[in-house]
C-alpha cells in the first residue's frame, strides 16, 4: 500500500511537477496542486513501462551533454540547409554502427540524439542491441561518421552509465 503512495519515477515527477508550473499561468494553490496530482499521477500510470529505475551513475554530465547536443542540432542545422541550397547532391548512406553500451535507457538517449540531429536518424536497433542502423543524409565515409557519434554522444554516455 504505500508503493502506491510513493513516487516510483521521483526525477519524472519532479520534472513534471516543475514543467507544469511553467505552463501554468503563474504559480498560484491550484497550479501547485495539479502539479503534485499530475507528478503522482503520471509516473503511477506509465509504471509497467519502466522495468527498472534508469542507473544513471554520473548524473552531473548530463547537462554538458545536452548542451553538446543543442549545440550540434544547430550546427547540423545550418549545414543542412547549406547542403540542400547548394547543387552539389547529397551523398546519402546507410551505416550499421557498432554500440558499445549496453543499458537500454542509454541506448534509447544515444538513438534520440541521432535522430535528433539533422542529417542522420536512428533507423532501427538490433534484436541483440548490438547494432544501430543509421541514415546518414551526407556522409563520404562511413567510419568517418561511427568515429564522430562514438566521440561525441556514446563515450560520454558511457560515462554518465557506468
Amino acid at each position: 500500500m504505500l508503493d502506491r503512495l510513493s513516487f516510483p519515477q521521483p526525477w519524472l515527477s519532479l520534472t513534471l511537477f516543475v514543467t507544469w508550473q511553467f505552463l501554468s499561468d503563474g504559480i498560484s494553490g491550484g497550479s501547485v496542486v495539479l502539479g503534485i496530482v499530475l507528478a503522482w499521477g503520471i509516473p503511477q500510470l506509465t509504471r509497467g513501462f519502466w522495468p527498472d529505475r534508469p542507473a544513471v551513475i554520473r548524473g552531473w554530465r548530463a547537462p554538458a551533454y545536452a548542451l553538446r547536443v543543442l549545440w550540434d542540432i544547430i550546427v547540423a542545422s545550418v549545414e543542412v540547409a547549406k547542403l540542400i541550397l547548394s547543387p552539389r547532391q547529397p551523398r546519402p548512406m546507410f551505416i550499421c554502427y557498432p554500440l558499445e553500451l549496453d543499458h537500454p535507457l542509454a541506448i534509447s538517449i544515444l538513438v534520440s540524439t541521432i535522430s535528433l540531429t539533422p542529417g542522420t536518424v536512428g533507423a532501427d536497433v538490433s534484436d541483440d542491441n548490438k547494432l544501430i542502423l543509421i541514415h546518414s543524409l551526407d556522409a563520404e565515409d562511413e567510419q568517418e561518421v561511427i568515429d564522430t557519434i562514438r566521440a561525441r554522444y556514446e563515450r560520454p554516455l558511457l560515462e554518465m552509465f557506468r
